[in-house]
């Protein structure tokens, strides 16, 4: 089995699960700072919807040059932040439908202000630093949304609010 179509179940998985905590964003709570060194709310999620970007620029680019002034993602609204995640979760999605083999073993780099941070095979960096990075900040957004009593749904199984409802109506 061609490596991307091992990683397609997987990445589809990630992307409806993310989706599904997306969409519990509260507007009017991209403020919110559970301590002072910590993101802000709209900031993590953005950084979670941005998330399928970088699949985006693994599987088209050589190599990402951040320059250092680069301007965060910036969503104000959670409509806002769904439309851009739909959008790049598609075209991420064609483009690893389409990656050879030979194309996810190419090696990719990421540059900071003239420094590589790190360079690897193309299909480790979509297993690390786009979905083992994105389930990673997925798990803080879900403390975030838990920090403002927003009911958040289960990832790979019924959430405990999830539970509190199907039990209820047992």
């Amino acid at each position: 089995m061609p490596i991307a179509q091992s990683l397609l179940p997987e990445f589809d998985q990630e992307m409806k699960s993310t989706r599904k905590l997306l969409e519990c964003v509260p507007d009017g709570k991209f403020d919110y700072k559970p301590h002072e060194r910590s993101m802000t709310l709209g900031r993590l999620a953005a950084h979670v919807g941005e998330m399928p970007n970088y699949a985006v620029a693994t599987l088209s680019l050589e190599r990402l040059d951040f320059k250092g002034d680069e301007k965060p993602y910036a969503p104000t609204t959670r409509k806002e932040l769904l439309e851009t995640f739909d959008k790049t979760v598609v075209q991420a999605r064609e483009l690893l439908a389409k990656a050879t083999d030979e194309d996810l073993a190419k090696v990719w780099t990421l540059n900071y202000k003239g420094q590589d941070v790190f360079s690897m095979p193309r299909a480790a960096v979509l297993r690390s630093m786009v979905l083992s990075h994105l389930i990673h900040h997925r798990g803080q957004l879900g403390v975030y949304l838990r920090m403002n009593n927003v009911e958040i749904p289960g990832m790979y199984g019924p959430s405990a609010d999830e539970m509190k409802k199907w039990q209820a109506s047992a």
